[in-house]
Formats: C-alpha cells, structure tokens, sequence
C-alpha cells in the first residue's frame, strides 16, 4: 500500500467530531435563563463573523434544545469564557446534563463576577472573555441553531495584551479540543509547544525603492505606502491608484491614501496591525 494511498470514508453522523479532527477553542458559555438563573456549558462550534473591528461578532451553533440555546433567544445576552488547561475538570462539569435551572458553576472551581456589558456573569479564572448580545438566530430545519451575535466587550487578564504573542499563548494556556469518542470520551491539546513561521515575501514583492506606480504620490502617501509589508505594496498600490482615478485624480496625496483607508475599513487601526 502506498504511503499516501486513500479511501473514501462514509459520511456519518458526528463526522465532525468522530471523523474529521477540527481543532477547536474551548469555552464555556454563561447565560441566564428568563427567571434570571446562571446557566454554564462548555462549546466549541464558535468562530469570529465580521473580522472588521467596528462590526466584531462571532458565530456560534448550538443544539436548539440546549439550555444555553433556549436562555440566549429568551434574552438575547451570553458571555464566552475560555478557561486554561488547568480547569478542565471543571469545564468538563459543566458539561454534564443538569436539570433546567440549575447552577453548573456551582459543581466547579469556577467564581462567578459581573460582566461589563451583559447581565450573565463573566468566569474569574478565564484569561479571556467576551461578553456578546445577540444579531441574529437562524435555525437550520430539524438540527442546529446558529446565533450571530455582536461583542459587545473583550476582557482578558490584566497584563495579556501588551504581551508578544508566544509570550501570551504561553500564559494563557488555551486548551484545544480534539473532539470525543462515542460523546464520552473527550480529547484535549495544550499550548505547551509552539512552531512559529515567518511568512516571507513573494518574488514580486516591492522592496523600498523598487516599488513602482503609475502615479505622481505624494510624501506623505509614500512614507505609509512604505510602511507596509512589502508582499502587499503591489497590490495597495493598484488599490490606492485605482481609488484615486476613480475620485478625478491624477496624483495620490496622504489625504486621499487615507480617506481610501477610511472608506475600506483599513483606518489607522487596521493600518497599524500591518506595518513593518
């Protein structure tokens, strides 16, 4: 048999977690229910929606029958707690089936305090919370409900954010879930070994001077046309040169750079994530 030999396999259901290994964050979902009772569940079918910062929102699927699923159409709030590998045990409690109104965080090491923006409670020993209210419900014929919704608050340990990254995973210490075996047996990998890969730049990448327009830029516009990576430059140049013919003119200022920006959603914010 060939080292790289395949077979079709039959689609079954739970192919996403017998099957297929989606690598997933781990969380834990706290929601109040209409009587005001703290409901908590562990999910990991969630992924951001709108990637832009003024509009950050997150999908989530859920089981429609799922307390959680129930307690988020009746009051449109929920908060999304991801706790380290040291409280696995704990999220694992809160996956065990209780009867409605029921407190799961009580079962576990886990302290309630109050969220920023939303009426369910945030986890004290999660490094990284978001507190969200509800967009929009979609639920699919006969299997899950799909909730967008927006974030309304990121709240993370004092001291995370202005750690480098490898740094921050370390810290933090995010469980990913692997998926279980027969809805009994779950799998889990830590952060405790990093791989990091330094993209490089395509051959057609536009260092310094070899950066090449069609158009008279002004230096303002250069000096942020040379602070982008140089694997973008050719393509932000077409959209800036593109943008600026399009406005009547024949040469790209800094306030035409930025207003294209502005229009884009690449404002300052974005902006900065990119320069080199």
């Amino acid at each position: 048999m060939s080292e790289h030999e395949k077979e079709e396999i039959k689609i079954r259901p739970f192919w996403y977690s017998d099957i297929w290994l989606f690598p997933k964050l781990i969380t834990v979902i706290t929601t109040l229910d209409k009587e005001g009772r703290v409901n908590a569940a562990p999910y990991s079918h969630i992924m951001q929606y709108d990637v832009m910062h003024k509009n950050p929102s997150m999908i989530l699927g859920f089981r429609q029958d799922s307390h959680t699923f129930v307690n988020i159409c009746d009051t449109g709030e929920f908060v999304v707690n991801c706790p380290s590998a040291d409280y696995l045990d704990d999220m694992m409690q809160t996956a065990r089936f209780f009867p409605a109104g029921v407190n799961e965080l009580e079962h576990t090491r886990f302290t309630p305090i109050p969220s920023r923006k939303v009426k369910p409670p945030s986890i004290a020993e999660c490094p990284q919370i978001a507190e969200c209210t509800v967009k929009e419900i979609v639920r699919l014929e006969k299997s899950s409900g799909i909730v967008i919704a927006n974030i309304e608050a990121i709240v993370m340990d004092k001291g995370l954010e202005a750690m480098g990254r490898e740094d921050r995973i370390k810290a933090m210490n995010l469980p990913i879930g692997l998926g279980d075996e027969k809805r009994r047996y779950y799998y889990h990998t830590f952060a405790d070994r990093l791989a990091c890969h330094e993209l490089e730049d395509p051959p057609t990448a536009y260092q310094g001077a070899d950066a090449t327009t069609t158009m008279d830029w002004d230096e303002g516009a250069t000096g942020h046309l040379m602070r982008i990576p140089p694997g973008i430059r050719q393509l932000v140049i077409g959209q800036v040169e593109s943008f600026a013919r399009g406005e009547g003119s024949d040469r790209v200022t800094e306030a035409l750079f930025a207003r294209m920006a502005e229009e884009s959603g690449m404002d300052e914010a974005v902006m900065d994530r990119f320069r080199s």
